[in-house]
């Protein structure tokens, strides 16, 4: 696919400074670009294990032609500096937790309707699996594709905590680490498209997104996942994964009591199911960095 840059002139601008320093502390292992829409809006969905995720991510569309528009929690968008790059990029902010959750699901629509590519991570946050597997999906990415019908194409990434630890401060870009990435086929919710966006679908066509990264991710580095996916809500209840274990789509609705609650009573659109382009280290180091 022939490189075409973005017609947002800060978005090319900052392409122009990161892209280089990517190449430099980066081996890239790329895969499944045909999957990536030429033309047309569409979501790409991805694992996220650290805060690099959302560069060596928005690299991989970028590079494919496809300049993304990241989901980032509204916070971000106040800090100095960066908050103007986000505005000027025009990434969507996430109010999370808030009644202005629905004013980023308009904006993701309004983008996708444009032709554009929403990337998101699901899981709203950095895993908390200690092996560093996807977790429990937010709805927030069912929401949207179900609203606009658009395609969702799942994205395992896998190598960039080596450069920067899930929690950690400390980089360590040299030697350059491999990154991988791999894209695969849209993921069919089709039989979804006409069903009541109730808790119940919308947790089906979230697993189904997840399963679909995890996967992905599974061919990546060559093990199995845990056959239950950790569920963070759920103060670290686990619940079946289908993927793994190939037993079709979750049954059940493991989301917690938000979800309980029906589809927009607690959850918002994105919200507080939204990915966030970086969480920020917690005061401690958390838990091991997992298989790498």
């Amino acid at each position: 696919m022939p490189f075409v840059p973005p017609d947002n002139r800060t978005y090319r601008r900052m392409a122009a400074v990161v892209r280089p320093v990517l190449f430099a502390i980066t081996r890239r292992d790329w895969h499944g670009q045909e999957n990536i829409p030429a033309t047309g809006g569409f979501i790409a969905a991805a694992n996220h294990v650290t805060n690099l995720d959302p560069l060596t991510f928005a690299h991989f569309l970028y590079d494919n032609s496809r300049a993304p528009k990241i989901l980032a929690k509204a916070s971000l968008f106040t800090v100095p500096v960066l908050g103007g790059i986000l505005r000027r990029t025009e990434m969507i902010p996430v109010q999370r937790n808030t009644a202005s959750a629905a004013s980023s699901l308009s904006a993701a629509i309004e983008a996708l309707e444009r032709g554009e590519c929403v990337a998101v991570f699901p899981e709203g946050t950095l895993t908390r699996d200690p092996d560093l597997w996807p977790m429990v999906g937010k709805t927030g990415v069912a929401r949207l594709a179900l609203t606009t019908r658009a395609p969702v194409v799942p994205i395992a990434q896998w190598g960039a905590h080596r450069i920067l630890g899930r929690y950690k401060k400390l980089l360590k870009p040299f030697p350059p680490k491999k990154v991988t990435v791999v894209a695969g086929p849209p993921v069919d919710l089709s039989d979804l498209y006409d069903r009541p966006q109730d808790s119940a679908t919308l947790r089906e066509a979230t697993d189904r997104v997840m399963d679909a990264v995890t996967r992905l991710l599974e061919e990546i580095r060559a093990e199995q996942a845990p056959a239950v996916r950790f569920d963070m809500r759920a103060a670290g209840k686990s619940v079946p994964s289908a993927g793994v274990a190939g037993d079709g789509p979750v049954a059940t609705d493991a989301d917690g009591a938000a979800d309980a609650q029906g589809p927009a009573a607690t959850e918002g659109p994105v919200g507080t199911d939204g990915p966030t382009a970086t969480d920020g280290p917690t005061a401690t180091d958390g838990p091991t960095e997992g298989a790498s």
